[in-house]
């Protein structure tokens, strides 16, 4: 990868949302540069008046409730799944924690992955997608970064990104030379597509209940502007009483009035587009005698909301789909270096980075007239001009918070970071390793460097990082928490271990047979602890299970029945190619049955719902039989097709003489000649107790419950499983084999 020669100050400045309303500049490091991405370093960054100011919830939480009642429904879930106490620490974090706002800007780009080749360190682009922010260095996807004409300045060149918005409504609204189109809500979107309707041949009529957009949309093209309360006379008379051949709705709007009118005034056999973010509430019978056809334009244009097209950097042929949202943002660019566009119009305020509460609060007062408010960042964004090329980026950054400072005074057995600010971490490692009075939280890893900052001020880590190689080259610490994503699980516990720090790794340990060797042989090298997060074992009604099990007398019939209707569509652990859901976390069954039985599986026969389709995904709906050494069988039925009201997951084991069941880890029942059962109110899953089991068994020096070899059998199992189901034929399974074929460590 290209490297850049990094500024001397030691922060960079971000913008963030602090809880649910105040606006704050802070300092974050550096953006992990990630495959398929670019740094960039803004000129300029673009708020976005409607979909930045709709996430600050300017009139407190009760009344954000009393709008959004399914934030309710929402906690109730957090409830039954995490119990009342953690539920009720995560709604209280929600008023202090931080998120990134912004996604639109230009700049200068200062490295690029080695899988961007159309890209030099050195170029002007323009820049978008969610998730970029407004900060002093940008992480941009190579599908949603541009290359800036010469004679676009970068100030103008930050609205690529709503302008492909625009572009992308326009489109959709398939406008021919003549055709009268209405363009409802003149905010900063509608006034780019008032532009983009003319530029394509029609009669552009912008409505607004404001008229100071109204003078605006004139000034900048518009055929002709109308008040909201008189659009339905004016476009019968505009139209001879005929009516709109389309209504592009650029307006947002809780009420379906807006919805409403662009019924009123489309044609028969009009179009209606809908862009901004309205209630969809159409009378049947009207929109049936018209014949209305309904459009919903989507962001940018084709590949917004795909992850292979926004992460990976897959591109779609144009062959095949003509303009997709890199070609829409080229596009606005290129008819705004032809002097087609108007931009400087629309920018009603500017500000340096460091006023950026000011101009949140600019744009959120009504009287300011405020439209398109810029941010400008200062210094020269020339990436080689005076700088020092053995500088790095800042990609760690110092907490300081009383928490932090009390525990660094004390001596700690076990200096620990977290890798990961996923959810996991979030409702579970984190809290419990908070309350381990021997543990000093030294660091939390995210690539995310706001989640990253926000979780080490909550549970009181000295600093944040989002370079993984700052957690290996730290000698003050010595134990790492994985808990990050599937893929990333092998390499990053390799690597921690050669680094001689013990691992706690999350399920799966690996999602390849060759990662599995590695980490088995490498953690047999070093010697150093090494378990795996099947946290089942130290689950109360599975250890109840268990108890019962092993007093059996002959082979036993295990049965887990798992409902997850969640790992499914576009979610990244439903993907089969970095194992899906049997690989991610039907390992946990794997494990769970293993250790009921203490006996090796040896055979399994798989079953699956038809292979290749996008939904329902087949590798993720599957039924496996095993039969394991002792003469035991087990079943798993795997399903991401049900109903979330129907369970999660179940267990029910059967041995002579033996019936025995658990349900969500909540409810458990024996049947023998007096029936016996035990339930609790929340799920108690046995996180606490095995976190709990794994410092203890380091400091005592003793073997770990859960080990690598347990890590692989899971994962070596699961895909036997899938190589089953895939030539619907049974197969073998020897761990021992599996990890035994030769593999260079390094």
């Amino acid at each position: 990868m290209a490297s850049f020669k990094q500024r001397r100050e030691s922060s960079v400045k971000q913008v963030v949302r602090q809880g649910i309303r105040d606006i704050v500049v802070d300092d974050f490091p550096v953006p992990a540069l990630r495959p398929h991405h670019l740094l960039i370093r803004p000129g300029y960054s673009l708020i976005s008046s409607g979909t930045e100011t709709a996430s600050i919830h300017q009139n407190g939480a009760l009344h954000t409730v009393a709008e959004h009642p399914e934030h309710l429904q929402k906690i109730w879930g957090a409830m039954k799944e995490h119990g009342l106490s953690r539920t009720l620490a995560e709604v209280k974090a929600k008023f202090t924690e931080y998120l990134m706002l912004g996604y639109a800007g230009a700049g200068v780009v200062v490295e690029k992955h080695s899988t961007v080749r159309e890209f030099e360190v050195g170029d002007r682009v323009s820049y978008g997608g969610e998730g970029t922010g407004h900060g002093e260095y940008i992480l941009a996807s190579r599908n949603y970064v541009t290359k800036l004409p010469e004679s676009v300045p970068l100030k103008l060149g930050c609205f690529a990104t709503l302008g492909s918005i625009a572009i992308n409504a326009v489109r959709t609204s398939k406008v021919a030379m003549g055709d009268v189109v209405v363009v409802q809500g003149l905010g900063l979107v509608g006034q780019l597509i008032i532009q983009f309707v003319r530029l394509q041949g029609g009669v552009a009529i912008g409505i607004d209940l404001r008229e100071d957009r109204l003078l605006l949309a004139k000034k900048l093209g518009a055929h002709q502007v109308v008040r909201a309360e008189d659009a339905a006379q004016a476009i019968a008379t505009t139209t001879n009483g005929r009516g709109a051949d389309c209504v592009i709705v650029a307006a947002a709007s809780k009420s379906p009035m807006p919805a409403l009118q662009a019924l009123e005034l489309s044609r028969e056999k009009g179009r209606i587009v809908i862009v901004g973010a309205i209630e969809l509430s159409f009378p049947w019978e009207q929109m049936y005698l018209k014949e209305i056809e309904l459009l919903m334009a989507r962001a940018y244009g084709a590949g917004c909301y795909d992850p292979e097209y926004e992460k990976e950097g897959h591109d779609y042929p144009p062959s095949q789909i003509r303009w997709t949202a890199n070609r829409n943002m080229e596009e606005f660019l290129r008819v705004l270096a032809c002097r087609q566009l108007e931009i400087e119009p629309l920018i009603s305020h500017e500000f340096p980075l460091d006023q950026a509460p000011l101009a949140y609060a600019t744009l959120l007062e009504p009287t300011n007239h405020s439209l398109a408010v810029v941010l400008r960042y200062s210094g020269d964004t020339d990436p080689t001009n005076g700088r020092d090329e053995a500088l790095q980026p800042q990609r760690k950054v110092y907490v300081q918070n009383e928490r932090a400072r009390q525990v660094s005074k004390q001596i700690q057995q076990f200096r620990v970071a977290v890798v990961g600010a996923g959810n996991l971490s979030r409702w579970v490692h984190l809290p419990i390793l908070r309350k381990m009075p021997e543990l000093n939280l030294k660091a939390i890893y995210s690539a995310n460097g706001v989640r990253g900052k926000t979780y080490a001020l909550r549970f009181g880590a000295e600093y944040c990082t989002t370079s993984y190689e700052e957690i290996l080259n730290d000698p003050g610490i010595n134990v790492v928490v994985i808990a990050s994503r599937n893929r990333e699980h092998a390499p990053q516990a390799l690597a921690a271990l050669r680094a001689g720090k013990h691992v706690f790794l999350e399920k799966p340990m690996a999602i390849t047979q060759d990662e599995c060797r590695l980490l088995y042989r490498e953690a047999e090298r070093t010697g150093l602890h090494f378990t795996i997060g099947f946290n089942r074992r130290f689950a109360p009604l599975y250890a109840e299970v268990k108890k019962r099990v092993a007093k059996r007398t002959g082979p036993a019939v295990i049965n887990c029945r798992v409902n997850s209707p969640g790992i499914s569509g576009a979610y990244w652990m439903a993907d089969p190619s970095i194992g899906g859901a049997l690989v991610g976390e039907g390992c946990h069954f794997i494990d769970l049955m293993y250790w009921l039985l203490e006996s090796e599986p040896i055979r399994v026969s798989a079953y699956s719902l038809p292979r290749g389709k996008h939904e329902p995904i087949g590798e993720n709906n599957l039924v496996a039989s095993f039969l394991f050494a002792d003469g035991s069988i087990g079943n798993l039925t795997y399903s991401t097709v049900g109903s979330r009201q129907g369970g999660g997951e179940r267990l029910e084991a059967f041995a002579p003489g033996i019936a025995v069941s658990t349900e969500n880890f909540k409810q458990f029942n024996l049947a023998n000649t007096k029936r016996s059962s035990r339930s609790f109110w929340f799920p108690k899953k046995g996180y606490r107790a095995q976190m709990k089991h794994f410092f203890d068994a380091i400091r005592d020096g003793l073997p770990q419950e859960v080990t690598v070899r347990d890590g692989a059998r899971a994962t070596v199992c699961c895909l036997r499983m899938l190589d089953s189901a895939a030539t619907l034929e049974a197969v073998p399974i020897d761990l021992d084999e599996a990890l035994s074929s030769n593999v260079n460590l390094r």
